[in-house]
Protein backbone atom coordinates (compact mmCIF):
# COMPACT_ATOMS: atom_id res chain seq x y z
CA UNK A 1 0.00 0.00 0.00
CA UNK A 2 1.66 3.34 -0.99
CA UNK A 3 1.40 5.54 1.72
CA UNK A 4 -1.35 8.59 0.25
CA UNK A 5 -3.54 5.38 0.43
CA UNK A 6 -2.31 4.73 4.03
CA UNK A 7 -3.08 8.31 4.78
CA UNK A 8 -6.80 8.04 3.36
CA UNK A 9 -7.24 4.81 5.18
CA UNK A 10 -5.64 6.43 8.51
CA UNK A 11 -8.25 9.60 8.15
CA UNK A 12 -11.29 7.23 7.37
CA UNK A 13 -10.50 4.91 10.39
CA UNK A 14 -10.14 8.30 12.34
CA UNK A 15 -13.11 9.90 11.24
CA UNK A 16 -14.15 10.71 15.00
CA UNK A 17 -11.03 12.17 16.69
CA UNK A 18 -10.61 14.56 13.13
CA UNK A 19 -14.43 15.88 14.06
CA UNK A 20 -13.79 16.20 17.63
CA UNK A 21 -10.37 18.17 16.30
CA UNK A 22 -12.80 20.66 13.86
CA UNK A 23 -14.72 21.36 17.61
CA UNK A 24 -11.31 21.62 19.39
CA UNK A 25 -9.98 24.28 16.69
CA UNK A 26 -13.30 25.95 16.05
CA UNK A 27 -13.69 26.96 20.02
CA UNK A 28 -10.43 28.82 19.44
CA UNK A 29 -11.23 31.96 17.59
CA UNK A 30 -8.91 32.94 14.77
CA UNK A 31 -9.44 35.63 13.01
CA UNK A 32 -7.49 36.61 10.21
CA UNK A 33 -4.21 38.59 11.63
CA UNK A 34 -5.32 37.31 14.70
CA UNK A 35 -4.42 33.56 14.58
CA UNK A 36 -1.83 33.55 17.77
CA UNK A 37 -3.99 31.61 19.95
CA UNK A 38 -4.43 28.58 17.43
CA UNK A 39 -1.05 29.00 16.37
CA UNK A 40 -0.32 28.07 20.37
CA UNK A 41 -2.67 25.45 20.15
CA UNK A 42 -1.50 23.82 17.48
CA UNK A 43 2.74 24.15 18.57
CA UNK A 44 1.45 22.73 22.05
CA UNK A 45 -0.20 19.70 20.58
CA UNK A 46 2.87 19.18 18.46
CA UNK A 47 4.99 19.25 21.45
CA UNK A 48 3.30 17.23 23.55
CA UNK A 49 2.87 13.97 20.73
CA UNK A 50 6.76 14.12 20.62
CA UNK A 51 8.14 16.82 17.84
CA UNK A 52 11.11 18.08 18.53
CA UNK A 53 11.22 20.58 15.75
CA UNK A 54 8.05 23.30 16.15
CA UNK A 55 8.85 26.33 15.01
CA UNK A 56 6.17 29.77 15.04
CA UNK A 57 7.81 32.53 13.07
CA UNK A 58 7.48 36.26 12.98
CA UNK A 59 4.19 35.83 11.77
CA UNK A 60 2.95 32.81 13.77
CA UNK A 61 3.23 30.29 10.94
CA UNK A 62 3.76 27.10 12.18
CA UNK A 63 6.54 25.01 10.78
CA UNK A 64 6.50 21.01 12.31
CA UNK A 65 9.31 18.59 10.84
CA UNK A 66 9.24 15.19 12.17
CA UNK A 67 11.94 12.89 10.52
CA UNK A 68 15.08 13.68 8.85
CA UNK A 69 13.56 15.33 6.34
CA UNK A 70 17.06 15.67 4.50
CA UNK A 71 17.69 11.99 4.45
CA UNK A 72 14.74 10.73 1.97
CA UNK A 73 11.17 11.94 0.21
CA UNK A 74 9.64 14.07 2.43
CA UNK A 75 5.83 14.74 2.64
CA UNK A 76 4.90 17.93 3.00
CA UNK A 77 1.13 19.41 4.26
CA UNK A 78 -0.01 22.78 4.53
CA UNK A 79 -3.03 24.44 5.47
CA UNK A 80 -4.11 28.02 7.33
CA UNK A 81 -5.16 28.56 10.54
CA UNK A 82 -6.93 31.77 10.12
CA UNK A 83 -10.65 31.64 9.94
CA UNK A 84 -13.90 33.90 8.68
CA UNK A 85 -16.10 34.02 11.75
CA UNK A 86 -19.52 35.53 11.77
CA UNK A 87 -18.77 37.80 14.61
CA UNK A 88 -16.37 37.95 17.58
CA UNK A 89 -18.31 35.40 19.50
CA UNK A 90 -17.08 32.48 17.06
CA UNK A 91 -19.23 29.52 15.46
CA UNK A 92 -22.22 28.12 17.01
CA UNK A 93 -21.65 24.45 15.94
CA UNK A 94 -24.89 22.13 15.83
CA UNK A 95 -25.12 18.28 14.04
CA UNK A 96 -27.58 17.81 11.77
CA UNK A 97 -28.01 14.09 10.31
CA UNK A 98 -24.74 13.50 10.77
CA UNK A 99 -23.02 16.52 9.38
CA UNK A 100 -21.51 19.36 11.51
CA UNK A 101 -22.38 22.76 10.86
CA UNK A 102 -22.37 26.19 11.60
CA UNK A 103 -25.33 27.78 12.20
CA UNK A 104 -26.06 31.36 10.21
CA UNK A 105 -22.69 30.85 8.01
CA UNK A 106 -20.15 28.25 6.71
CA UNK A 107 -18.51 26.68 9.43
CA UNK A 108 -14.87 27.65 7.47
CA UNK A 109 -14.09 24.23 6.89
CA UNK A 110 -12.07 25.03 3.99
CA UNK A 111 -9.13 24.41 6.16
CA UNK A 112 -9.79 23.73 9.22
CA UNK A 113 -10.55 20.29 8.39
CA UNK A 114 -7.01 20.18 7.14
CA UNK A 115 -5.50 21.38 10.20
CA UNK A 116 -7.33 18.88 12.34
CA UNK A 117 -6.43 16.16 9.26
CA UNK A 118 -2.89 17.20 10.07
CA UNK A 119 -3.00 16.92 14.14
CA UNK A 120 -4.70 14.13 13.97
CA UNK A 121 -2.23 12.21 11.66
CA UNK A 122 0.62 13.62 14.25
CA UNK A 123 -1.53 12.44 17.34
CA UNK A 124 -1.19 8.71 15.96
CA UNK A 125 2.74 9.00 14.82
CA UNK A 126 3.05 5.11 16.00
CA UNK A 127 2.45 4.30 12.14
CA UNK A 128 5.43 4.23 10.19
CA UNK A 129 5.55 7.28 7.86
CA UNK A 130 7.68 9.52 5.52
CA UNK A 131 9.62 12.38 6.91
CA UNK A 132 6.97 14.88 7.27
CA UNK A 133 6.84 18.60 7.07
CA UNK A 134 3.52 20.72 8.29
CA UNK A 135 2.86 24.16 7.39
CA UNK A 136 0.38 26.04 9.55
CA UNK A 137 -0.07 29.72 7.74
CA UNK A 138 -2.07 32.50 8.63
CA UNK A 139 -3.58 35.51 7.35
CA UNK A 140 -4.65 33.04 4.36
CA UNK A 141 -8.07 34.55 4.01
CA UNK A 142 -6.82 38.45 3.51
CA UNK A 143 -4.71 37.29 0.92
CA UNK A 144 -1.76 35.27 1.68
CA UNK A 145 -0.05 36.95 3.50
CA UNK A 146 1.33 34.17 6.20
CA UNK A 147 2.49 32.01 2.90
CA UNK A 148 4.08 35.14 1.29
CA UNK A 149 6.53 35.71 4.79
CA UNK A 150 7.42 32.06 5.11
CA UNK A 151 11.12 31.90 4.82
CA UNK A 152 13.08 29.50 2.45
CA UNK A 153 15.94 28.78 6.35
CA UNK A 154 12.23 27.72 8.01
CA UNK A 155 12.66 24.52 5.65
Amino acid sequence: MIWNEALEQYVSDHQDEVVELIRTLVAIPAFSNHEQARAEFCAKWFRDVGAEDVKIDEASNVIVTLGDVQAGKAVAFMAHLDTVFPDETGFELVEEDGWLKARGTTLGADDGVGVAMMLALLEADQKPHPPLECVFTVMEEIGLNGAQGLKKDYF
